[in-house]
């Protein structure tokens, strides 16, 4: 990775957080099977070029995907074409507050999955993000019962999917940014127990460059619990495939 950056605060010398990740290796990328603009053979030559190791395929998938055949397919008949490590993944979401997922029909093609909360998970249905802020605004929610729900569908979410497929976990609490929150409102206990979930159900936790997500502070927790912490571009153009700049920052 090069010679390890350091910075020093308050007299004490700590390591930046891209020293503990390997970003020859790209956890998140899209193709044009869903989310992304490309071909699966496209992404993989901006990864030669960006001088990658390995690349997780993790487009988008839900109970109405029917492509997920031809999907496997194109990736494993591009693994012969080249050095580069590929794996067959797809993103899920979580849709209800007891970690439900959107699982699409068939999830023998997958070797991983990664779990995403994009909307948050109520009783009725995921509410999109843009619906939350009306509702904060209008008192039908609070910022503390937002983030309450959204750390305790992740965690049910990872707890669910690890019984499936090995899980990242997509993004985390990105979900309350996206409504105006900041993730200070979470103590120390709560981002310890979503630590705690990711620990114990092996769940690796993806750094986004595009999602500028997770924050700092909870990088600086998942570390402290040992949680496995991968690089993850959630590249929607080729282009940006295995390009770091927020993971380099954070």
């Amino acid at each position: 990775m090069g010679a390890e950056r350091e910075s020093v605060m308050n007299g004490t010398t700590l390591a930046t957080a891209a020293t503990a990740l390997d970003l020859r290796n790209d956890a998140h990328v899209h193709t044009g099977f869903a989310a992304g603009r490309d071909s699966v053979g496209v992404v993989v030559s901006a990864a030669d070029l960006a001088g990658l190791a390995s690349v997780t395929f993790a487009d988008q998938v839900s109970p109405e995907t029917t492509w997920l055949p031809a999907y496997a397919d194109t990736i494993r008949r591009a693994r012969r074409r080249t050095e580069l490590s590929l794996r067959i993944g797809a993103e899920v979401e979580v849709v209800q507050p007891d970690g439900w997922l959107a699982w699409p029909a068939d999830l023998g093609h997958l070797e991983m999955v990664s779990v995403a909360v994009s909307r948050l998970p109520l009783a009725g249905g995921p509410v999109a993000p843009g619906d939350v802020r009306s509702m904060l605004s209008a008192g039908r929610l609070t910022p503390d019962q937002v983030a309450e729900a959204a750390v305790n569908a992740t965690i049910k979410g990872i707890e669910r999917a690890s019984r499936y497929a090995p899980v990242q976990l997509a993004r985390p609490l990105s979900l309350l940014a996206q409504v105006g929150i900041d993730d200070a409102i979470l103590t120390r206990e709560v981002l310890e127990a979503l630590a705690a979930a990711c620990r114990f159900t092996g769940t690796a936790v993806e750094i986004s460059e595009a999602w500028r997500s997770p924050s700092p502070r909870l990088v600086a927790t998942l570390r402290e619990a040992d949680v496995v912490l991968v690089a993850a571009s959630d590249a929607r153009y080729a282009g940006e495939v295995g390009r770091w700049q927020y993971l380099r920052r954070v």
